[in-house]
């Protein structure tokens, strides 16, 4: 038996399902850098493991909440720690 949903939409726009909105509410992130002054450096490999997956992929600042700038000093310091064999291309 096929449960037809009706979207009803609201003054702004908005497509709500019954009584739920598809809009999600979502809690501000900050900087770990920016907050706690921390430095990067290519050489703490503690710090840098915590910003690469399982696969060896850098993972963006949507997901970790890093702003722009120190992402960037981020990016470039795992790509240093990668090519001097600290940290792995792949994990395996």
């Amino acid at each position: 038996m096929l449960i037809n949903k009706k979207k009803n939409t609201k003054k702004g726009g908005k497509k709500t399902y019954g009584k739920f909105s598809k809009k999600k509410q979502f809690k501000k992130r900050f900087c770990r850098f920016c907050a706690d002054k921390i430095e990067i450096d290519y050489k703490n490999v503690g710090l840098l493991k915590n910003y690469i997956s399982d696969r060896g992929k850098i993972f963006s600042s949507r997901f970790t909440g890093v702003c722009v700038k120190h992402q960037r000093i981020l990016t470039r310091a795992i790509k240093r720690a990668r090519n001097i064999a600290i940290i792995p291309f792949v994990n395996l």
